[in-house]
């Protein structure tokens, strides 16, 4: 029975890292992986641990701003560069959050549709509405880090089943992990890079700390853990994709398709088992970023950031229900949001990553678990890899 507890605590403390980790790795996430496997085999295989590596320094930041403070993040930028700094990173993030919401709607109505044989529409509904139920609940973060850790664990067996049955190359993915550059993938190479490494995530790390401070949990700074198992699954799903679809020649533009591409191999237990772990990917996504966008939201319009307050949640319900509207009306997340939702994000992700890197580097905040020296370089190479990206992103939007 020790024992046994002793387990479940480490699973409770695991709950903040794990929800960055569930929220990060959705259908977008799951589609670019499966293709840089299709596409590329196990040659960009690298691009996982550079990813992981600022998403782990950028996370931790985070946490131990959350931990160092009883105000949140947006109130601490408040202090620091005046209101409409945090309003603009709060009107920010809801606007991103509640563009790719969509993406997670139709995600979680097509794993379950194509395994059923039923309409996704319906699914679409079910699901948004199970979501904006959870919000009833007295401790909906209790709620929440339970969901999240479920349903991390039914993508865990599902994509580990599926790389057994995949049976990949040791050696293939030995040299994947040595990095080598083509032309062809840079697209998706900044694509990954832009979507595993969430400063919107990390940022969100110091709000979750915190909400388990205010339910009088103990806690400690276990993000690590967390997104080490967002960059297994990202590493897992390539291989998978690198092992069963790359010999064949096989291109895919979603996760779905990569089911399909499984079932003639393995049979329809295998590609039920892939869907399964999208329905997880969309779930938890569905959940965790109208979180992220709702909660932002309350905290810049001055009603706090706790999950427990009425505004909070109707603010993420809002999220919710306008993804859900979006992917009913258009059938899929249309072009036009997603251009509008990167456009956002090229402004606003280099500065919440300096704003949080500034807060983390005050002494008078931080005290003694403000950034070292190790950090400071680490986090600043990691702007100026932010900084590339928007530009890259801008080019690419509007000049080219």
């Amino acid at each position: 029975m020790a024992n046994s507890n002793k387990f479940i605590s480490l699973l409770k403390g695991l709950g903040p890292g794990v929800i960055t980790a569930a929220l990060v790795f959705g259908p977008s996430k799951m589609t670019i992986t499966s293709r840089l496997g299709a596409e590329f085999g196990y040659s960009m295989l690298w691009i996982v641990l550079v990813a992981i590596f600022f998403m782990l320094a950028f996370t931790n930041m985070g946490a131990r701003i959350g931990l160092s403070s009883n105000e949140s993040l947006l109130a601490q930028i408040r202090l620091k560069w005046g209101k409409g700094a945090a309003m603009a990173i709060g009107l920010g993030v809801f606007l991103v959050t509640t563009s790719f919401q969509a993406g997670n709607s139709i995600g979680v109505g097509i794993a379950i549709a194509e395994a059923s044989g039923t309409p996704v529409w319906l699914w679409v509904v079910l699901f948004n509405v199970l979501g904006i139920a959870l919000l009833f609940f007295r401790s909906f973060y209790k709620v929440l880090e339970r969901l999240m850790i479920a349903l991390v664990a039914v993508m865990l067996i599902a994509f580990l089943t599926t790389l057994f049955l995949a049976k990949p190359s040791i050696s293939g993915i030995a040299e994947g992990f040595v990095p080598s550059y083509n032309p062809n993938a840079a697209v998706l190479l900044i694509a990954f890079v832009a979507s595993c490494f969430s400063i919107v995530g990390a940022f969100y790390q110091s709000y979750l700390m915190q909400e388990r401070k205010k339910l009088g949990a103990q806690v400690t700074n276990k993000s690590t853990t967390g997104i080490l198992i967002l960059g297994f699954m990202s590493a897992v799903v390539i291989i998978c994709a690198a092992a069963v679809l790359h010999p064949q020649g096989i291109k895919v533009n979603s996760a779905s398709e990569m089911s399909k591409a499984l079932q003639p191999l393995f049979g329809e237990y295998a590609a039920n088992l892939f869907l399964l772990g999208l329905f997880g990917a969309s779930f938890s996504s569905l959940v965790g970023n109208a979180t992220v966008g709702g909660s932002l939201l309350g905290d810049a319009f001055g009603y706090g950031s706790q999950l427990s307050a009425k505004m909070v949640r109707l603010f993420i319900a809002l999220v919710m229900v306008c993804g859900a509207t979006i992917s009913l009306v258009f059938g899929k997340l249309p072009l036009e949001l997603i251009i509008f939702a990167q456009s956002v994000t090229i402004f606003l992700v280099p500065f919440i990553g300096y704003a949080m890197y500034q807060i983390a580097n005050d002494e008078k905040i931080m005290g003694a678990r403000k950034n070292s020296n190790y950090i400071k370089l680490v986090g600043a190479i990691g702007l100026l890899l932010l900084v590339a990206l928007a530009a890259w992103n801008f080019y690419n939007m509007f000049i080219q």
